[in-house]
């Protein structure tokens, strides 16, 4: 059976897209303005043709590699993760999920309170690392849980480990949930920390609980068909828990790479789709280009180990969902192209062009394991697949 390795690098946009202004996002450039200011040590990821979808300061186009490459579009409203997501897997999102960027309102959090019993601080749209460190004294010390909000449509609940133990607060957020997808929020994070007063950190028992697709995405198809679909670290949870039939539990870019790895390894087929979530949310949003560009090495060293994990009929597809500029003003996610890359053993050098939706990987992925696409253009005939 082929494998498809789908692998999202959460937020590493290429360029603002020409409706970029609607957004506030005119001028931005994540990969881009990352390269012009950390001379980028990426002969792996240029080999495959990240440096040849554009000029990147300090990153020569390379004279020898194999992959294809391009960038692509989104069809759809909106810059989040969810609506980006489920476009790749064919599900493209019209109307933008609600975001409350000055708090959730009176009426829904009373609603929230009646629903579970609890108070709560802060319910503010601010940075997940920054409001612990705000608000965490008087957590520990109130039991309430922490509220706030980011460009993404979510509710994220904050809670220090020893005050409200995970079971608990993994209940409270199925409980916020059943409240908030009234008010449209796509999304539910739970969002455990430890530590003391001034040195507060998140740990890796972060929960998502989302709104399901309102309709088919490849992996319900793949589902029905009998392939196997392995979700690596926070996919599953973006599709509301449904689509697959494997889930591999990972929390940064490390640990999700090498399970990568070893889902390859272990030949079991079908799709084997991961998020490296550490670009968006360690880097992205905390406006950190030189950690992102750290990142980016990172993931560099390791896509040799990627593809020789591949055998002659399966595909390695990387792209991102949307932009997060780390040299731009706030700390929202950008209305950006994201890159794609494709690569298959003998697949020489294609140039993908500019495509015009982030469907058309997911449409790739579905010809590739033998089902139909359902949106997007396949350009699977592109790397020389034959049914």
């Amino acid at each position: 059976m082929r494998t498809v390795a789908l692998v999202v690098a959460d937020s590493m946009g290429v360029g603002a897209m020409p409706d970029a202004a609607k957004y506030g996002d005119e001028g931005s450039d994540t990969l881009g303005h990352i390269a012009e200011r950390h001379a980028l040590r990426i002969p792996n990821l240029a080999g495959l043709g990240l440096a040849s979808i554009r000029a990147l300061a300090n990153v020569g186009a390379p004279t020898e590699g194999s992959g294809a490459y391009g960038k692509l579009a989104t069809a759809g409203a909106g810059k989040d993760t969810i609506a980006g997501h489920w476009e790749i897997a064919g599900c493209t999102v019209q109307t933008p999920f609600t975001t409350y960027y000055e708090g959730f309102p009176a009426e829904l959090m009373a609603e929230y309170a009646a629903a579970t019993g609890e108070g709560w601080l802060g319910n503010v749209a601010a940075s997940g690392t920054e409001i612990i460190q705000q608000l965490g004294d008087e957590h520990v010390r109130t039991k309430k849980p922490i509220i706030y909000t980011s460009a993404d449509s979510v509710f994220q609940v904050a809670a220090h480990e020893e005050v409200i133990p995970l079971g608990r607060l993994y209940e409270l957020c199925e409980q916020a949930f059943l409240v908030v997808e009234r008010w449209g929020v796509a999304r539910v994070i739970a969002r455990p920390f430890v530590g003391s007063s001034g040195a507060y950190t998140r740990t890796e028992n972060r929960r998502d609980i989302a709104l399901q697709p309102p309709r088919d995405t490849i992996m319900d198809r793949l589902q029905r068909a009998g392939i196997p679909t392995t979700s690596i670290g926070k996919i599953k949870s973006i599709y509301g828990d449904r689509g697959f039939s494997r889930a591999v539990k990972a929390g940064n870019n490390g640990t999700i790479t090498q399970a990568i790895v070893d889902e390859l390894a272990a030949k079991r087929g079908g799709l084997v789709f991961a998020n490296l979530v550490d670009f968006d949310m360690l880097y992205g949003h905390r406006r950190d280009p030189e950690g992102y560009a750290r990142a980016i090495e990172a993931l560099d060293v390791r896509i040799p180990e990627i593809l020789a994990q591949l055998g002659d009929d399966d595909l390695f597809l990387l792209c991102a969902d949307h932009g997060n500029d780390p040299t731009f003003g706030g700390s929202d996610h950008t209305r950006e192209y994201v890159p794609v890359l494709a690569w298959r053993r003998g697949v020489g050098r294609v140039d993908l062009g500019t495509r015009a939706s982030l469907a058309d990987v997911g449409a790739t992925a579905a010809e590739w394991l033998g089902i139909a696409p359902v949106e997007g253009t396949s350009f699977a005939a592109m790397l020389g697949f034959r049914a």
